[in-house]
């Protein structure tokens, strides 16, 4: 599979088929989810995958997922995390964004969940006694077919000029520049990630010879955390493509404000 290419059909299905997963298929995302926490060793963090979604889903119906609307699915993936240290949440977000890649490598549709908002005695009843933190549940399976004649959505995506910085928050970064450092077609497709709502809240500034991944936002909420999670994977994926095989460092967070609008550092990439 070739990434961008992937991550320019990337997109999350909310309207799933009626139809279980084959079993087989079921012992691959099984066999997938136990070769990821073996070896990452993934010591404050657990995926488990849930087989009866319509057991899950009528239990959170009206309660998760955003504004209350739960994702229908024949199956979903549950992520908890061991605490909700900010490496820990930006790391679920990037090994669960590693399983969605094995996921649609089977030929199956996934979605995102939130379930922060549920009741805490409600989700010790769903997802076991004994669960410590669980935000979010991945729905997956077969996405359901469209109306051939509607016409589907797209989200607009910001240019590369308004999410890379060069030196200072602020200024815009010369694509030539980009191009001859071999990060231009990196930050092309990176745009095409899955945020929440889709604010897009990542931004990089691009400062001697390093990266710096930061946060974009009016008001700060722990699902950014989840998004730049995300991002940070995507970004390591694409950058092997082009020979960049660094990896994302976490940094102590700091806080920039500007005139109308806030910033926080995340991690930085070593060039």
């Amino acid at each position: 599979m070739i990434m961008s290419n992937f991550l320019r059909n990337r997109k999350s299905v909310r309207e799933f088929k009626n139809r279980i997963v084959e079993p087989r298929i079921l012992e691959d995302v099984q066999e997938s989810i136990r070769a990821l926490k073996d070896e990452y060793s993934l010591d404050n963090m657990d995926f488990r995958l849930y087989e009866n979604g319509k057991n899950l889903y009528s239990s959170l119906e009206g309660k998760g997922g955003y504004a209350g609307v739960m994702i229908e699915s024949p199956h979903y993936i549950i992520m908890e995390l061991a605490d909700k240290k900010e490496d820990t949440i930006l790391y679920g977000a990037y090994y669960m964004e590693k399983l969605i890649t094995k996921l649609n490598d089977m030929g199956l549709s996934t979605c995102w969940v939130s379930v922060s908002n549920i009741d805490e005695n409600l989700k010790k009843e769903v997802f076991g006694e004994h669960i410590v933190h669980v935000d979010y549940v991945l729905a997956f399976g077969y996405e359901k077919l469209r109306n051939p004649f509607t016409t589907e959505t797209f989200s607009e995506r910001i240019g590369v000029k308004d999410m890379v910085f060069d030196g200072e928050i602020g200024r815009v970064s010369n694509l030539d520049d980009l191009d001859n450092k071999g990060l231009l077609d990196i930050f092309h497709y990176v745009r095409f990630a899955p945020s929440t709502k889709n604010l897009q809240p990542w931004r990089f500034l691009i400062k001697d010879n390093k990266i710096q991944l930061l946060l974009s936002y009016k008001e700060w909420n722990e699902g950014l955390l989840t998004d730049a999670g995300i991002i940070m994977y995507y970004f390591e994926e694409l950058a092997k493509y082009q020979g960049i095989k660094s990896q994302w460092r976490i940094v102590d967070i700091v806080e920039c404000k500007t005139e109308d609008n806030c910033y926080r550092y995340v991690a930085e990439y070593e060039l």
